[in-house]
């Protein structure tokens, strides 16, 4: 099954029509996308888009041999007419199936928003599912027929990341799927941004007018197993971090903070971090992060490194010279090598969170250098066992690493 991607933009397209915002300014080229369409096999249309018959002719494809056109969602973009010869688009009732005269099968996949997906299968037996943009397949369960591994997944990827963790979480998406971006808006930036996002979700994005075999291996980056996002206060690194992780469902959240309930402004803080994180995420709260790491089991997210930095340096009388020169400093070294050794050793996905404090003022106390000097040093270690290392400075992130 061949599928055409006549566009691979939001219902809009990218640039939107009179937007002056930077990313649109800057959506030119083999970056500038219209409105997702897909057409299979030369026969099925997915969604209905302006200028779908030009696109199709700019890549050498014709919609004269369209059998069937699929709506997937109530259209918000630009009027479109049904060009000559074309079938009037129709919508499948959601856990309907259509049966195809070219051997095709549809079965429209119910969403938690408005539209509806769809799961087709080729005469060759080839799966793909298409979701519309904003939404996430509603009812799906692990072991229904409609649950295995599809070959090739097209969604909202950027917009709905939690639709790709639905889909995993039942084994709808697995290793071998290629999963595809489709529906881009201006929430990125084109280009390199773009690829870095998608990568760490395990999908791609591709150019308009690309021909894509359903089933056939596509070489896309690795998520990195282990993942260091540095950066200073209220640089962002919290949310990239927990966005490396939205696209995969059973997240194991580790706050290594605490919940300090005496302390209101640090009760707003975790407050803020827990709204925005996925609901299916489970979280705990301990500085014992070695077991963790040793265990097999869901991805980690371990926010942060330098509050359990504190919390170790608490344990071995750091903020005390004697005891520090005593058996102190040793025993700091000896937690922060065996931490080290864990994540070398660790198999389960890892994204850990940490502060870049050494490029600011120096510290006024010993205690405080002593901290900062600390930090640099588990900053270090820690970087050295990870695929990739991230810098986040004023919410962008400069990979240093991988």
């Amino acid at each position: 099954m061949e599928v055409t991607l006549l566009g691979t933009g939001a219902p809009l397209g990218l640039p939107r029509p009179d937007c002056p915002c930077a990313v649109c300014a800057t959506s030119l080229g083999a970056d500038a996308r219209a409105a997702t369409a897909l057409l299979l096999d030369g026969t099925l249309l997915l969604d209905l888009t302006p200028g779908a018959a030009f696109a199709a002719a700019r890549v050498g494809r014709s919609l004269g041999g369209v059998r069937q056109v699929l709506l997937s969602h109530p259209h918000d973009g630009p009027p479109v007419e049904v060009p000559a010869g074309l079938p009037q688009p129709g919508r499948v009732p959601d856990g309907r199936e259509l049966a195809l005269l070219t051997g095709h099968r549809v079965w429209a996949v119910a969403m938690d928003a408005p539209g509806t997906g769809y799961a087709v299968t080729g005469p060759d037996g080839q799966r793909l599912l298409y979701l519309p943009p904003g939404g996430a397949p509603a009812g799906l369960e692990e072991g229904s027929a409609h649950s295995e591994a599809y070959d090739m997944v097209l969604a909202d990827v950027v917009g709905r990341p939690d639709a790709l963790a639905k889909l995993r979480a039942v084994g709808a998406v697995g290793p071998t799927t290629d999963v595809i971006a489709v529906h881009l808006d201006h929430d990125v930036p084109p280009g390199a941004e773009l690829r870095r996002r998608l990568a760490a979700a395990g999908a791609r994005a591709v150019p308009d007018g690309s021909t894509l075999v359903v089933g056939v291996y596509e070489d896309v980056p690795d998520v990195p197993r282990r993942t260091l996002v540095l950066g200073g206060a209220r640089s962002g690194k919290s949310v990239e971090a927990e966005r490396r992780l939205a696209a995969f469902p059973d997240v194991l959240y580790v706050a290594t903070g605490g919940s300090r309930s005496e302390d209101g402004e640090w009760a707003s803080r975790v407050a803020a971090h827990r709204e925005r994180r996925p609901g299916s995420w489970r979280t705990v709260e301990t500085c014992d992060l070695v077991p963790l790491l040793e265990a097999d089991g869901a991805p980690l997210l371990i926010d942060c490194l330098s509050l359990w930095l504190t919390d170790a340096m608490d344990s071995v009388g750091a903020w005390d010279d004697a005891v520090w020169a005593d058996g102190g400093e040793r025993e700091l070294r000896s937690r922060v090598a065996e931490l080290t050794a864990a994540v070398r050793a660790a198999r389960r996905t890892v994204v850990a969170v940490s502060n870049e404090v050494g490029s600011g003022i120096v510290p006024a106390t010993a205690s405080g250098r002593r901290y900062r000097d600390e930090l640099g040093r588990l900053n270090t270690a820690f970087a050295d066992e990870c695929e990739q290392v991230v810098l986040v400075v004023a919410g962008q992130a400069v990979v240093l690493r991988g």
